[in-house]
């Protein structure tokens, strides 16, 4: 009788069967989004202050300025639930069955009284299709230098635990495809979302393939103490952190990563609730400074030469969508991202 496989076995197994990658057309652009990304539901989805529209807000600033022809846009597959057990065990899969688990992670407790039909469908679905981009998004950062998954960064969510907003692991499940598929064996982290990221440290706690920048507000959710002793870098700003404090730490901290590891693709988690007057975020970084942000970790893996993908995360205004947009619009205009086919996003001017 042969041995049954091991969890490794089983995890690699899965992953070599996931139709998540798929080959995308030069033709498009490395920017991944699906009107299904948006959540909305009798009103419901205004109880918590994440704007549940913000992915396809992001896409049509982009258009109207003339920058993005949406046929360029590339949809990525839902996540099957063989994929999300890539990183998931199925009692936490099937613990989102439950709909007070749900409105727990959600932080959104009407959502217990909800028929967990249509919390799978109007909440869930959405999640999993953001997921799914994620995982895509490692793949053709690969192949084109870099690529942004207008979702996803759902940073709170470990492999046995959701929480703030994060059902899934998409940052575990991306980089683990990218072990697997991309034969990549060094990532970098780089989270700059307002709040630490302990779903990615917990899962990545002992695994030395993968090397973790975090700066963030220490003052707010989820004050995680335990995972923060896995952070590489660990920098913690307090509320009320001003744009130029914070770019220069940023400066630093990217200056020593530069030193300390050389990885192979950077994933990075660019969550908008660092700007001025975010109700959850409690900083005070002007749109500029965000603007200024994106372009300096960009930057960062251009003179390394390291493939670069880019999560939307956290924002909890309804002005992040613009500022998303405008950044997109920089990089662009900054030539730190290079259009990859014949038409998708034009030259723009700085």
């Amino acid at each position: 009788m042969a041995a049954s496989s091991s969890p490794e076995d089983l995890r690699r197994s899965r992953i070599l069967s996931s139709k998540l990658y798929f080959d995308v057309p030069p033709s498009k652009v490395p920017l991944i989004y699906s009107s299904d990304y948006n959540i909305s539901f009798l009103g419901m989805e205004k109880l918590h202050p994440f704007d549940s529209s913000k992915w396809g807000r992001i896409c049509q600033f982009l258009a109207s300025e003339g920058v993005l022809d949406k046929s360029c846009i590339i949809e990525p597959e839902e996540a099957s639930k063989e994929d999300l057990l890539v990183v998931h065990p199925d009692k936490y899969l099937d613990s989102l069955q439950s709909s007070s688990t749900v409105a727990k992670i959600l932080v959104v407790p009407p959502v217990a009284m909800l028929p967990n039909c249509i919390i799978q469908r109007k909440i869930l679905y959405p999640f999993r299709k953001q997921v799914g981009g994620s995982v895509l998004a490692a793949k053709l950062a690969k192949e084109r230098g870099w690529a942004i998954n207008v979702g996803g960064g759902f940073h709170h969510c470990s492999a046995d635990e959701g929480g703030g907003f994060c059902a899934y692991a998409d940052i575990s499940l991306c980089i683990h495809f990218a072990f697997v598929r991309l034969n990549i064996s060094r990532v970098m982290i780089i989270d700059l979302d307002a709040h630490q990221g302990n779903g990615h440290e917990v899962d990545f706690s002992n695994d030395k393939r993968v090397y973790i920048l975090d700066m963030y507000n220490s003052e707010v959710y989820p004050l995680d103490l335990v995972s923060r002793r896995y952070i590489n870098q660990n920098i913690e700003i307090p509320s009320g952190t001003i744009t130029d404090v914070y770019l220069k730490k940023l400066d630093e901290a990217l200056e020593v990563a530069k030193q300390k590891f050389d990885p192979e693709l950077v994933v990075y988690n660019a969550g908008t609730d660092i700007l001025d007057r975010d109700p959850l975020g409690c900083l005070k970084i002007s749109p500029e400074g965000i603007i200024k942000r994106d372009e300096k970790v960009f930057a960062f893996a251009r003179e390394k030469g390291i493939p670069i993908l880019m999560l939307t995360s956290g924002g909890y205004m309804k002005s992040s969508a613009r500022v998303i947009a405008d950044s997109i619009i920089n990089l662009f205009s900054k030539q730190l991202i290079h259009m990859s086919g014949t038409q998708g996003i034009a030259e723009t001017g700085s």
